[in-house]
């Protein structure tokens, strides 16, 4: 699967809107995950391995290869760490959480 990018095709649209190539990259698996537990700092890879329970190495490789592509999270000397992009990304999916777990009460 290719990288999600605006104006082109993304699942949800033919068009690539900007707003649906993100909820492409999003739904990702571990994607929104890696961000929010970058979000309390930086993580090695075998740490985020754990913090993402059975995901293979292989997949993880390609999350951080998207979201570093997307530019939401870079490499450091610490290990790996959500960008100012990431870090404003997170503020926006943060209150999203929250509604979520209110709305997961219906069910």
């Amino acid at each position: 699967m290719k990288f999600p990018t605006p104006g082109q095709p993304v699942r949800g649209s033919k068009t690539g809107q900007p707003i649906m190539a993100l909820f492409d990259l999003l739904g990702r698996s571990w994607a929104m995950g890696i961000i929010w537990h970058l979000s309390s700092g930086p993580s090695k890879f075998r740490a985020l391995e754990e913090y993402c329970e059975n995901i293979s190495p292989t997949t993880l490789n390609t999350r951080i290869k998207e979201l570093t592509q997307a530019g939401f999270i870079e490499r450091s000397i610490d290990g790996y760490m959500l960008t100012d992009k990431g870090k404003e990304l997170f503020k926006m999916l943060k209150p999203m959480g929250v509604w979520a777990k209110e709305w997961a009460k219906n069910f």
